[in-house]
C-alpha cells in the first residue's frame, strides 16, 4: 500500500466512524422531545459508500466537478464535509433535527457543500445528464467565460435504478450525445425489503451499453485478485461469481467462520484451496471475502484514473451493505441501527477515545494526525474554498405589450418571445427554451426560427435545403436558443431544473423557458418539485389550460393544475386572461428569476419578492377580445400582486364576480346582466390566486408574531366589501383555486369550477356543462340575494 493510499484508508475509516456516530447520537444520545420516535439515519446504507466518497473526493475529483450523493449516504456525505472543516458539530449534533444537518443532501437546507440536492430517488441521478447538456450548452456561446469543464457525476443506490425516470433520462442523453458523465452504483444488492434478483449487474450493464456508455466493472478489490492468483485462487473466483446475492449477504452477516465453513463444504478439496483458506484467520477470511472492488480505495482510484476521455461511464462498483459495521450484509440492515453495546465495540474497533467521538480525526493515531491534515489541506477538490459561483443580473426592458384585438395569451406568448428575439440584447441571448416534442404546438416557432436549436455539431434542415415548403426553420447548430426534447415531462422538468442553476453551477446566467401541454405538468410533478427543492430558476408554461382545448377531452384537459401552482413552494403561478397582463407578467417574470435576497416582505402584499423563485404560467389557446387596461404603474403592480379591479364594486356591492384565466368573458357578461338591477357589482380579475394566497397566509402569520398592522393585498382588496356581499368565483380549473377568498373577510362564496374529466365538445358545450358559463353565474348570483328577479337565459 502506498503512502497516499495509507491516508486515504485513514480517511475512509473516519469517514465511516463519523457517519455513524452521528446517526447512533440523533437516535440514543439526543434528547427527545417526541417520546421513543426513532429518528433514523441509514448506517448501513452510509457505510457501503464511504469507500468510494473517499477515493472520489480525496483522490480523484477537481472543483468544477459536480456531484448527486446518493440520499442515503448523506450522513457520510456530512461526515466529509466535517473532516474538511466545512460542515460544524453543532449540525452533526442536530442531525435531522430542527435546523441540523439533513437527511438527504440539500443545496438549500445544508449549510455544507452541496452540488444537487437529492432525495427523491433516481432524480440525483438524472439530473447529473442535464447538467451536463448545459455545461455543453454554455460551453458552445461566445458570451460565456471559458472555465474548465467539469464531469457531472451521480453517486447511486443499485436499487435507484429500478426509477423510470432513470431510463427516461439515458435516452434523452443519447440523443444529445451526452458526454463528461460519470455514474458509480453503488452494488450491495440490497434494497430496503430484500436483496436484488439475480443477474441484475448484466441488464444494467447492457441497459447502459445500449445508450452508447462505457462500462467500469469493480467487482473484485486487491485482496481477492491477490488470493485468485494463489494456488485454488481460481476455484474461489468461480464460487464467489456464482454465489448468489442472499447467500453472499447472509454469509456476510454471520462472519469469517460461517464462510469458512460455506467454502470448506463447497470447494474445500484438502489441497490448494483448503491451503488458501487455511492461511488466513476468520477476520482475514472475512476481510477476504468482503474485499470487493467498491470498498477498495487502490482499485477504485485506478479505475477512476483510467477515465481519461469524455464518453459518459457507468462504474459498477460492488459493496457489501453496512461494510465495516455489525450491521453488514444483513437483510433488515436498511433501517437498522447499531444497539449501544454494538456501538460500544464499534467503537473500541475505530480506536476512538470515550468521550473523544466527535473530534475531527478521532479514529486517526495522535502520530499520524499531522502528516494527515497536511494531506487534507492539499486536496485539490477542498482547496480552493467555496465552488458556488454567483452571476450577474441581466437587464430586463420592460413589458413587451401587443396591439391585438383578439388573440389567446398563448398566442400572445409566442409573439412575445418573438419580439425579444428580434432585439439585440443580454436578455434575449440568455433565454433558453426547451420543450417535450410540443415546441410547435405551445407556440415557440417563431422564437425557434429566429435563435434556431442548439446541437454542439451543426445539422442542416434538410426540409429547406431539399425546397420542401415548411413554416419551421428546423437548423441545429452550437449557437442555437432552442433544446428540443422527447416527449418525456419529467426530463423537460429536470432540464428546467439544471439550466436554472447554471448561474450557480457553471457561473454563467440563463433564463431558462419551458413549455408542455397543462394536463401534463401532473407527469413532472416529482422533478418539478425537486428543481424547486434546489431553488433552480426557471419558467414553466403550461398551455392550453382548462377544458379550452375542448375538442380533445379527458385527460388532454387540465382540472387540478391551479392547485398545483398554489401549492408548489418555490414557484410562483399566474393564469393572466389578457395580453397587457401577460406582457406585465413575462416582464416581472425575468427579473424575479435572477433575485437573490432575504429583504423584508412587501408591505403591500407580504410576499418575500426580493427571494426570488420560479414562475408558472397557465395560458389558454381561446381567443380573447382584448379590452384597454391603462399599462400604467397601478396596473402593473396589481397584475404582479395578483389581483386588481377590473370594475370596481361600490359602497353597497352585494355580488362581486372573481375569476381567474380565460372564463373572463363569462365573468363580464354576467356581471353587466346583474347589474342591470343591481348596482355596486364588482369584477375581480385574478391574475395569481397563488400570490394572493401566500401574501394572505403571511400577512396572518405576521399578525400571530405582533405585526398587527400587517394587511395583505386581497385583504386590502375584500376588507372593504359589506359583509352582506357575496363573491362568485369563477375558473376553468378546480373551484378550490378561488373558493378560499370567502375565508379572507368571512364573505359568503360561491365557487364555480371544473371537477370531473373533460368531454369532448365547443368551449361553450363544455363551460355550460360544468357551470362556468355566464348564465350560470347569473343563476348563483339570484340564488344567493333572495329578493332579486331570475333572469332569463341569454338567447
Amino acid at each position: 500500500m502506498t503512502d497516499v493510499e495509507d491516508k486515504l484508508k485513514q480517511i475512509e475509516r473516519q469517514i465511516l466512524w463519523n457517519a455513524c456516530w452521528t446517526i447512533h447520537h440523533a437516535n440514543y444520545l439526543r434528547p427527545k422531545a417526541d417520546g421513543d420516535v426513532k429518528v433514523g439515519g441509514h448506517q448501513a446504507s452510509t457505510a457501503s459508500m464511504v469507500s468510494i466518497l473517499t477515493a472520489l473526493y480525496f483522490h480523484t475529483l477537481r472543483p468544477e466537478d459536480r456531484v448527486a450523493v446518493k440520499p442515503h449516504a448523506s450522513p457520510g456525505f456530512h461526515a466529509m464535509q466535517y473532516l474538511m472543516g466545512n460542515q460544524t458539530r453543532e449540525k452533526l449534533e442536530a442531525y435531522r433535527g430542527y435546523q441540523g444537518a439533513q437527511s438527504y443532501p440539500s443545496r438549500t437546507k445544508d449549510t455544507d457543500d452541496v452540488d444537487f440536492s437529492t432525495g427523491s430517488v433516481g432524480l440525483g441521478a438524472a439530473i447529473t445528464v442535464f447538467a451536463s447538456m448545459v455545461q455543453d450548452y454554455l460551453q458552445a456561446k461566445s458570451w460565456a467565460d471559458v472555465r474548465p469543464t467539469g464531469r457531472m457525476i451521480a453517486l447511486v443506490g443499485d436499487a435507484e435504478l429500478d426509477e423510470g425516470n432513470v431510463y427516461e433520462c439515458l435516452l434523452e442523453g443519447w440523443k444529445h450525445d451526452i458526454r463528461n458523465v460519470w455514474w458509480v452504483v453503488d452494488y450491495n444488492r440490497q434494497s430496503l425489503d430484500g436483496v436484488v434478483p439475480e443477474g441484475l449487474w448484466q441488464r444494467i450493464e447492457s441497459v447502459f451499453e445500449t445508450f452508447g456508455w462505457d462500462i467500469v466493472r469493480l467487482k473484485y478489490g486487491a485482496l481477492q485478485r491477490e488470493a485468485f492468483a494463489e494456488p485454488g485462487g481460481d476455484k474461489l473466483r468461480q464460487w464467489i461469481d456464482s454465489c448468489p446475492n442472499s447467500l453472499f449477504s447472509a454469509l456476510t452477516f454471520q462472519g469469517g467462520g460461517a464462510w469458512r465453513q460455506r467454502l470448506m463444504d463447497e470447494i474445500g478439496d484438502q489441497g490448494p484451496v483448503t491451503a488458501l483458506l487455511e492461511k488466513r484467520d476468520d477476520d482475514e477470511l472475512a476481510a477476504l471475502m468482503t474485499d470487493l472492488g467498491g470498498h477498495c480505495i487502490e482499485t477504485l482510484g485506478d479505475a477512476f484514473d483510467s477515465v481519461t476521455g469524455d464518453r459518459p461511464t457507468l462504474f459498477l462498483a460492488y459493496t457489501v451493505k453496512g461494510w465495516g459495521t455489525p450491521l453488514a450484509g444483513h437483510k433488515d440492515n436498511h433501517a437498522g441501527l447499531m444497539t449501544p453495546a454494538q456501538m460500544d465495540s464499534f467503537r473500541a474497533k475505530m480506536g476512538v477515545a470515550e468521550g473523544h467521538e466527535w473530534d475531527r480525526l478521532a479514529t486517526v493515531p495522535e502520530t499520524s494526525r499531522g502528516d494527515l491534515q497536511a494531506f487534507l489541506d492539499d486536496v485539490p477538490f477542498f482547496k480552493s474554498g467555496s465552488r458556488r459561483y454567483a452571476a450577474d443580473s441581466v437587464p430586463v426592458g420592460g413589458p413587451i405589450y401587443l396591439n391585438d384585438t383578439e388573440l389567446s395569451t398563448q398566442a400572445g406568448f409566442g409573439k412575445i418571445l418573438d419580439a425579444l428575439a428580434k432585439t439585440d440584447t443580454a436578455l434575449r441571448d440568455r433565454i433558453v427554451t426547451m420543450s417535450p416534442d410540443v415546441t410547435v404546438s405551445t407556440n415557440l416557432g417563431p422564437w425557434v426560427n429566429r435563435r434556431g436549436l442548439f446541437a454542439r455539431q451543426e445539422s442542416a434542415d434538410t426540409f429547406r435545403d431539399e425546397r420542401v415548403p415548411s413554416m419551421q426553420k428546423w437548423h441545429f447548430s452550437p449557437n442555437g436558443q432552442h433544446i428540443e426534447l422527447g416527449i418525456s415531462e419529467m426530463n423537460l422538468a429536470l432540464l428546467l431544473g439544471a439550466a436554472g442553476l447554471s448561474h450557480s453551477l457553471f457561473g454563467e446566467r440563463l433564463l431558462p423557458v419551458g413549455t408542455l401541454y397543462d394536463p401534463f405538468i401532473a407527469r413532472c410533478l416529482d422533478a418539478l418539485n425537486y428543481a424547486c427543492y434546489m431553488d433552480s430558476r426557471f419558467l414553466i408554461v403550461g398551455t392550453p389550460s382548462g377544458v379550452t382545448l375542448a375538442p380533445e377531452g379527458g385527460a388532454h384537459q387540465s382540472i387540478g393544475t391551479p392547485l398545483v401552482g398554489i401549492s408548489q413552494d418555490g414557484l410562483a403561478s399566474f393564469e393572466p386572461a389578457f395580453l397587457d397582463e401577460l406582457s406585465v407578467i413575462l416582464d416581472w417574470s425575468f427579473a424575479y428569476l435572477q433575485r437573490d435576497g432575504e429583504g423584508e416582505p412587501d408591505p403591500r402584499t407580504w410576499l418575500r419578492d426580493t427571494k426570488g423563485g420560479s414562475v408558472y404560467l397557465r395560458l389558454s389557446t381561446r381567443p380573447l377580445e382584448q379590452p384597454k387596461l391603462g399599462r400604467d404603474a397601478a396596473f402593473y403592480q396589481g397584475v404582479v400582486d395578483g389581483a386588481y379591479w377590473l370594475r370596481e364594486p361600490g359602497p353597497n356591492a352585494d355580488i362581486v364576480i372573481a375569476y381567474q384565466g380565460c372564463v373572463a368573458p363569462e365573468a363580464i357578461a354576467a356581471a353587466g346582466r346583474i347589474g342591470v338591477d343591481r348596482r355596486d357589482i364588482g369584477v375581480l380579475a385574478v391574475i395569481s390566486a397563488d400570490r394572493l394566497n401566500a401574501g394572505w397566509t403571511a400577512a396572518r402569520a405576521a399578525r400571530r408574531k405582533g405585526r398587527e398592522t400587517a394587511r395583505s393585498h386581497v385583504e386590502a382588496l375584500l376588507d372593504p366589501l359589506p359583509q352582506h356581499c357575496v363573491v362568485i368565483t369563477v375558473t376553468d380549473g378546480h373551484p378550490l383555486t378561488l373558493g378560499w377568498l370567502g375565508s379572507v373577510a368571512g364573505h359568503r362564496v360561491a365557487p364555480l369550477g371544473v371537477e370531473h374529466f373533460g368531454q369532448t365538445g365547443t368551449v361553450a358545450d363544455l363551460y355550460r356543462h360544468f357551470g362556468i358559463d355566464a348564465d350560470t353565474i347569473v343563476e348563483a348570483a339570484d340564488q344567493l340575494s333572495p329578493g332579486r328577479p331570475i333572469r332569463l337565459r341569454a338567447v
